[in-house]
C-alpha cells in the first residue's frame, strides 16, 4: 500500500510540475513543425484514376474542411494545402498580430483563398460539388472556417489559457485515479467472492455439481477478470487521451494516435469480445448442466460415474460448438472493422456451403449420427465400448467422429456414420462374468459353497463394497468342458470397475482352493483301445 500512495504522489508530482512548466510558456509560440499528414481518402476505388475521393484538412490536429479530386492527384493536392496551411500558420503564431486576413479573390474565374498574402488553395469544382454550392459560396466559408480557426490557434496558445488547461488536466488525472482505484479494489472484492462458490442443492449429485458450479465462477471470473482489465485500458487511455486534446501541442498526437491505433484498436475490441463471449457462453454451458443435474431432467437415476461421464461428453461438444459459432462471428466482425464488405464474402460462403455439402454428404452423416450418439447417450467419453472388431477407452468424441483407445494402446479413429452396432461394457453399471474350472475329481457341493462364501466375503470388504453393486451370484454348474467342470459367477459392479473386481477375486479364490486341496485342472484328454487292436500291438511286441 505505501508503495502504490508512494507512486501516485510521485505521479501528481508529475502533474503539477507539467502544469507549471506549461505555465512558462511565452505568449506566441511556433505550431509543433512535424506535423504528418494524416489525411487520408475516405472512398478510394480501385476502379479508376478518374474517381472522385475526398480528405480533410487540419490545423493542431482539428479537421477544418474537406477538399475533393480524383484519385490520381488527390494525395499531391491535399500534401500542397496541408504544407501551405501548416506554413502559414507558423508565421501567423509567430507573430504579435491578433487578427488574421483571410481572402478570396478571383484568378482565371476560379476562387482562390489566400491567408495573410498567402496562397492558401484554390477552390475547384469538385469541391464545390461536395458542398452542394457554386465555387465562390463554397470559398466564403472556408474562408470563415479558416478564420475562426486560426483565431482560436492564436487564442490557444495564451499563457493563461495554457494554465487553465493545465488545471483541466490535473483534474482529469486525479479523476484517472480514483476511478482506478475504485475499479481494482471492487476487483479484488470480486475476487475474494469467488472463492466462495454457491454449494449445490442436491445431495445424491453433489461431487457433480460441485465441480460444475466451480466451473462456472472459473469462466465468469474470467469474463470479469478481462472486463476489468479493459475498464482500467478504457480508464488510463480515455484519459490520456482526453488529456492530450487539451493543449495546441499536443492534439496533433491524439490525431496521430487514433489514426495509427484505429484498425488494432478495433480488431483489440473483436478478439477481446469473442474471448469475453466464448467464456461467457461456457459459464451458461455449465449452469444450464447443472440445472438440468439437479432437476433431473436429462441426467436422472444414473451413478455419479455416469454422470461425470455424460456431463464430460455433453459440455465438451456444446462448447465446441459455441467457440466455432463465436469464433466464425468475431471473424466476420474483424472483417467489418477492416472495412471489408461482407456481404459477398457472405454470399460467396453460402454458395461454397451448398456445394461442399452436396460433396461431403458423409459429414453430414457423421454429424447427425453424432448428435444423436450423445443425444440418446449411447457412450460418452470414459466409456469402453466395441464397434465391429475393434474397441477400447472412447478418449475423444465430437460430432464426427469417434477415437478409442484400445488394450495394446492404439488409438482408433472411427467416423460417426459407421457406428451401427455399438457395445457399451460401462453404461450405468458393469458386470464381471467369471467361469472357474474345477476337477471332476473334487466334490462340488463343497466347491460351490467355497465359491459363494469368498464372494460374500469380497461384497463386504470396505475396501471393494462401494465397485460391487450387488450381491455376487453364483450360477451353478455352467459346463462339463475339457478341464473340468465350469463354474459361472456374475458380479455387478460399478461402470469399468469389472475388471479389477474380477482379478481380485480370481486371486482371493486361488488362496482359498490352495488352503482347502481343490486343485485347478489342465486340459486333459483321454485314449480308449479296444481289445483286439491291445493283442496286436502285444503279440507285435513279442514277435520284435
Amino acid at each position: 500500500m505505501q508503495g502504490g500512495v508512494g507512486v501516485r504522489f510521485k505521479f501528481l508530482a508529475l502533474v503539477g510540475s507539467m502544469a507549471i512548466a506549461v505555465g512558462s510558456v511565452p505568449k506566441a509560440t511556433a505550431q509543433i513543425p512535424f506535423l504528418p499528414n494524416l489525411p487520408t481518402p475516405s472512398s478510394v476505388s480501385k476502379d479508376s484514376d478518374s474517381r472522385i475521393v475526398t480528405g480533410w484538412i487540419y490545423l493542431d490536429g482539428r479537421r477544418l474542411f474537406q477538399i475533393a479530386a480524383t484519385r490520381a492527384i488527390f494525395p499531391e493536392r491535399s500534401q500542397n494545402i496541408q504544407q501551405n496551411l501548416n506554413e502559414i500558420s507558423q508565421n501567423y503564431l509567430r507573430s504579435s498580430a491578433q487578427t488574421v486576413n483571410v481572402q478570396v479573390e478571383k484568378v482565371k474565374e476560379a476562387p482562390v483563398i489566400t491567408i495573410n498574402g498567402q496562397y492558401l488553395m484554390t477552390v475547384t469544382s469538385e469541391d464545390a460539388r461536395l458542398r452542394e454550392e457554386d465555387a465562390t459560396l463554397s470559398a466564403n466559408q472556408i474562408v470563415d472556417t479558416l478564420q475562426e480557426s486560426l483565431q482560436r490557434a492564436k487564442r490557444e496558445r495564451n499563457t493563461q489559457y495554457l494554465i487553465d488547461q493545465g488545471k483541466i488536466a490535473a483534474a482529469i488525472a486525479v479523476s484517472m485515479i480514483l476511478a482506478s482505484w475504485g475499479v481494482y479494489c471492487w476487483q479484488r472484492r470480486s475476487q475474494h467472492d469467488v472463492l466462495h462458490p454457491i454449494p449445490p442443492t442436491s445431495r445424491q449429485t453433489q461431487p457433480i455439481t460441485t465441480q460444475l458450479n466451480q466451473r462456472q465462477h472459473q469462466h465468469l471470473h474470467e469474463v470479469k477478470k478481462r472486463l476489468f482489465q479493459l475498464t482500467q485500458a478504457g480508464i488510463w487511455g480515455g484519459g490520456t487521451f482526453t488529456i492530450l486534446g487539451l493543449f495546441p501541442y499536443t492534439r496533433v498526437l491524439q490525431l496521430a494516435i487514433l489514426s495509427a491505433a484505429q484498425i488494432p484498436l478495433r480488431l483489440g475490441i473483436v478478439a477481446l469480445a469473442t474471448y469475453v463471449a466464448i467464456r461467457f457462453s461456457y459459464a451458461l454451458i455449465d449452469r444450464f448442466t447443472s440445472t438440468l443435474i439437479s432437476s433431473g431432467a436429462l441426467f436422472a437415476s444414473e451413478t455419479s460415474e455416469r454422470l461425470q461421464l455424460r456431463v464430460s461428453t455433453f459440455s465438451g461438444v456444446t462448447k465446441s460448438i459455441a467457440t466455432i459459432t463465436f469464433v466464425t462471428v468475431g471473424f466476420f466482425l474483424a472483417l467489418v472493422a477492416l472495412g471489408i464488405d461482407v456481404v459477398p464474402l457472405l454470399a460467396g460462403a453460402s454458395l461454397v456451403g451448398v456445394a461442399v455439402s452436396l460433396a461431403s454428404q458423409n459429414l453430414i452423416k457423421d454429424a447427425i449420427n453424432g448428435f444423436l450418439i450423445i443425444l440418446e447417450d449411447q457412450y460418452a467419453l470414459g466409456d469402453v465400448i466395441n464397434v465391429g472388431t475393434v474397441g477400447g477407452l472412447v478418449e475423444n468424441l465430437n460430432l464426427r467422429m469417434t477415437q478409442v483407445r484400445d488394450s495394446e494402446g492404439r488409438l482408433i479413429t472411427i467416423p460417426n456414420s459407421e457406428i451401427k452396432i455399438v457395445a457399451n461394457l460401462s453404461s450405468r453399471w458393469s458386470r464381471a462374468d467369471l467361469t472357474i474350472p474345477v476337477d471332476y475329481q473334487a466334490d462340488i457341493d463343497e466347491v460351490l459353497k467355497l465359491i459363494t462364501t469368498i464372494a460374500l466375503q469380497m461384497d463386504e470388504d470396505p475396501l471393494w463394497q462401494h465397485q460391487i453393486v450387488e450381491t455376487p451370484k453364483v450360477l451353478g454348474v455352467d459346463n462339463f468342458g475339457d478341464r473340468g467342470l465350469i463354474i459361472r459367477v456374475w458380479i455387478k459392479t460399478q461402470p469399468l470397475k469389472q475388471w479389477d473386481v474380477a482379478r481380485e477375486y480370481r486371486r482371493r479364490l486361488k488362496v482359498a482352493f490352495d488352503q482347502a486341496g481343490i486343485s485347478i485342472p489342465v486340459p486333459q484328454q483321454a485314449i480308449w483301445i479296444n481289445d483286439v487292436q491291445l493283442q496286436q500291438l502285444q503279440e507285435n511286441g513279442k514277435t520284435n
